[in-house]
């Protein structure tokens, strides 16, 4: 196995740009799993795959305002902050003090040890957050740095709200529209830097249906990093170096996991998120998920990985030579997904974040 053998043509016109006009009605490519025979649906149709007994498990994560536009202390140049995850234990944590690992631009000035500082103003033009740029990132491979934020305001989070921007992937050109389509319409609790986007397809009216059908829903927590769009440079792709994300299974979903085995219900999660904190939960142990609260996982899912857990997956069209891709070929089969992805270009659907849907069960 070889990274190249996870690339594909994909004509740059059917990256979605935009989402769709109304949440449940882009398409949806569904597969057997085991067989690989394909269907073109749209996602609305999802009802029909239901089985009563299934247990769906969506990441009721909610992206945070992680893209900050501000000016450099002193010359007062344009510089960009892009959050990327908090630095958990830096002793420094107050509702107004914390740090941050980031990507900076322009990175030739906004160097550690030079007293780097970037401020963001608000809409009157106040300074209400500030960043200085105090060290590298631990093994970053893409210059990241540890930046510390403060703000005058009662907290961190009023100031992000006030300056900050939802980060949109980087194949997302020029988006102009609501950001709140970015988000899923359970989520919860801000932590992510990017969006669960298979759960972008769902409506209140659709999750309803599917409760209707027979269906329970629970969900899980994983803090979803820009690191997920980052391609395998690796051409050995056992050589690749997975990130690290924390994931939280709640007692409730690891019990109605344990009912629905028992049952012999079907599990499904709705994104990869859900299926790496599913499957990073699973004990060999006990034989079942454990519930845990912000633990965290590098669990890399190659062709040939073990699912103890999931039995049915709801996911996006993803970038070539990604771990994501990776993850849904081992879930099904190489051959089946990787003719699964031809014919979704053959047939147009829209690819990556704000792209169509797959389900394969």
């Amino acid at each position: 196995m070889k990274t190249s053998d996870f690339e594909y043509d994909l004509p740059p016109e059917l990256i979605a740009q935009e989402p769709a006009a109304v949440r449940d009605q882009c398409r949806m490519l569904a597969m057997n799993r085991e067989t690989g025979e394909l269907e073109d649906r749209i996602f609305s149709d999802l009802v029909e795959y239901v089985h009563p007994g299934d247990l769906f498990v969506v990441n009721e994560t909610r992206v945070i305002p992680a893209r900050l536009l501000g000016t450099k202390r002193g010359t007062g140049g344009a510089c960009e902050v892009l959050l990327l995850s908090e630095v958990m234990g830096s002793g420094a944590r107050t509702n107004q003090q914390a740090t941050w690992e980031a990507l900076v631009r322009p990175g030739k000035r906004l160097k550690p040890g030079n007293g780097a500082i970037v401020d963001f103003r608000d809409k009157n033009g106040a300074v209400v957050l500030s960043a200085e740029v105090v060290d590298w990132a631990e093994g970053s491979q893409r210059g990241a740095r540890i930046v510390q934020l403060t703000t005058p305001l009662g907290s961190l989070d009023e100031a992000l709200h006030a300056v900050g921007h939802t980060p949109l992937p980087p194949y997302i050109k020029n988006y102009a529209g609501d950001e709140e389509l970015y988000q899923t319409v359970y989520s919860k609790r801000e932590g992510s830097a990017a969006a669960p986007t298979a759960g972008l397809h769902f409506t209140p009216e659709l999750i309803e249906r599917v409760k209707d059908a027979g269906a329970r829903w629970e969900t899980v927590e994983l803090e979803v990093g820009l690191d997920t769009f980052r391609i395998v440079d690796e051409e050995d792709p056992t050589q690749h170096e997975m990130h690290t994300e924390l994931y939280t299974v709640p007692e409730r979903t690891a019990s109605a996991i344990a009912e629905t085995k028992a049952n012999e219900g079907r599990v499904i999660a709705v994104g990869t998120t859900s299926v790496r904190s599913l499957e990073s939960a699973w004990s060999e142990q006990t034989g079942r998920v454990e519930p845990c609260e912000r633990a965290a996982t590098s669990l890399y899912l190659l062709p040939g990985s073990t699912f103890h857990v999931v039995d049915g997956l709801i996911t996006n069209f993803h970038v070539p030579r990604s771990t994501l891709l990776m993850l849904v070929s081992a879930f099904s089969s190489y051959d089946s997904v990787m003719a699964a992805y031809r014919h979704a270009v053959d047939e147009r659907y829209r690819f990556f974040s704000f792209g169509d849907a797959m389900l394969i069960i």
